[in-house]
């Protein structure tokens, strides 16, 4: 039997109560005063309420379970929202706002906000370092799509966007930066340039030196490379990608195959990124990837993990339209 039967996906009342459960797990808490006395929260139960409405006789004011989470000020009904937190939760390469528009029965632009909130949920952040001592972190980078600004450097402008003939990396695309501890989490990141420094910052901030660090033969890795335990690379250009030696495989095709999985999900499914957005699909395919199979990380889990996420990150329209 498929799970999208579950009465939670259809009913409104039963929604409520799937959603309560778990952003109040421990217990209702007044998300205007942060009461949590149950004593002091009481359910209205006029013919008029709304579904799922309470009052905090603390600071005298009704609220949901909705408020103050991505949820909040939305008119679509809940079990639509469960619905598409499933789907995109659950589809590896996501899911496209025209796929939701004509799956939920909504207007392209809720289905367009809706998903973007969504992928809110799912963003992580106040990570500690990654990796550690006998753990093997890979680095790289890639460039994905046209950047918003097309003027190029001065010393770019005098050079041309090609050396012998080929384009120089990421000229005009975005540059993004990916981590992956070996059977671990990932981490991209969306940088101005991938420059030496940049790089740098965010591998030492996000990598704990005592781990092994792998990447290919890429000269912006080469000074950070040396502040960690060891720093193996690959040659590329010499179609060297897997090298083995005692105790250890050399590559760095962990993170080059999740750079694959997010590349056919951007170009194959939702086509077009503005490059304000960026941050929100590397977030959403970030969260699959951590929440995964391979894991012990099964569909429903990882919705539930988007609903665990939703607390705190109300987004606004008008914000989201700005990035």
């Amino acid at each position: 039997m498929s799970v999208l039967t579950d009465k939670h996906f259809h009913n409104e009342a039963a929604a409520y109560a799937f959603v309560e459960k778990r952003i109040w797990a421990n217990g209702i808490t007044c998300p205007h005063c942060r009461n949590s006395d149950q004593a002091r929260i009481g359910a209205l139960g006029g013919k008029s309420t709304r579904i799922g409405v309470r009052k905090c006789y603390a600071c005298r004011k009704p609220f949901t379970v909705k408020v103050g989470t991505i949820f909040e000020s939305s008119h679509l009904p809940l079990h639509l929202w469960l619905q598409a937190i499933y789907l995109l939760a659950s589809s590896k390469k996501g899911i496209s706002t025209q796929q939701l528009h004509r799956t939920l029965g909504i207007t392209l632009k809720s289905a367009w906000f809706l998903s973007h909130r969504i992928r809110e949920a799912m963003r992580e952040g106040n990570l500690g370092p990654m990796g550690g001592e006998g753990k093997t972190v890979e680095a790289d980078e890639t460039y994905y799509g046209p950047k918003k600004d097309q003027t190029p450097r001065p010393r770019d402008a005098a050079q041309g966007p090609r050396t012998g003939g080929k384009r120089k990396p990421g000229f005009y695309k975005r540059p993004i930066l990916g981590l992956v501890e070996r059977g671990g989490q990932v981490r991209t990141f969306h940088v101005v340039q991938a420059t030496k420094e940049n790089v740098a910052k965010l591998v030492t901030e996000n990598v704990r030196a005592e781990s092994a660090l792998m990447t290919d033969e890429s000269h912006i890795y080469t000074a950070v490379g040396k502040t960690f335990a060891s720093h193996d690379t690959t040659k590329h250009a010499a179609d060297e990608y897997v090298r083995y030696e005692p105790g250890k495989v050399v590559h760095s095709n962990t993170i080059e195959n999740y750079f694959s999985v997010f590349k056919r999900g951007m170009r194959g499914v939702y086509q077009h990124c503005d490059e304000k957005h960026l941050h929100r699909y590397l977030a959403e395919f970030e969260f699959r990837y951590n929440r995964r199979m391979a894991l012990g990380v099964n569909d429903l889990a990882r919705a539930d993990s988007v609903l665990t996420g939703a607390v705190g990150k109300r987004l606004t329209y008008e914000t989201t339209r700005q990035g």
